[in-house]
């Protein structure tokens, strides 16, 4: 029981108890083990871990996807065709669902519009993406006023 109270820090400010130190090893007694390897599998000096490393012109998925989403694809609207950008033909797929009466769709439309509207109230866009953003708001409103007409 003593040796016990011996090895633990007394509360009365006693000794701690003396740590181990690490030996120096020179070159010929290196001492292997975790975090130490033998000195002939160390990396060389200005030599990297990762030699092959990241291909050069490789991308990341936040590049891939803006690419897909900003290709320009051909529409067909009213008997012309137009040149759009893969993401504004998605959102007009999703307007179209939308008024054909697609709960999903809608449901997305309007997080996506509330989303983008309390970015406009908080200063998030500037002026020309404002006025772009109420110009796509204009046509969507009239697309559905149109379709609604429709027998």
């Amino acid at each position: 029981m003593n040796a016990r109270k011996d090895n633990k820090r007394s509360s009365e400010g006693g000794q701690k108890p003396a740590r181990r130190r690490r030996e120096q090893s020179t070159p010929g007694t290196y001492a292997v083990g975790f975090a130490r390897p033998p000195a002939g599998h160390r990396f060389k000096p200005g030599q990297s871990g990762n030699p092959e490393g990241r291909p050069k012109g490789s991308k990341n998925e936040a590049t891939i996807v803006s690419e897909i989403l900003g290709k320009k694809i051909k529409i067909r609207e009213d008997g012309k065709i137009r040149r759009i950008t893969v993401l504004e033909a998605m959102f007009r797929r999703f307007a179209e669902k939308s008024v054909a009466g697609d709960i999903k769709s809608a449901t997305f439309l309007l997080n996506r519009f509330n989303s983008v509207i309390s970015a406009v109230n908080s200063g998030g866009l500037d002026h020309d993406d404002q006025a772009l953003l109420q110009e796509f708001v204009r046509e969507l409103e009239s697309e559905i006023i149109a379709k609604k007409k429709l027998p």
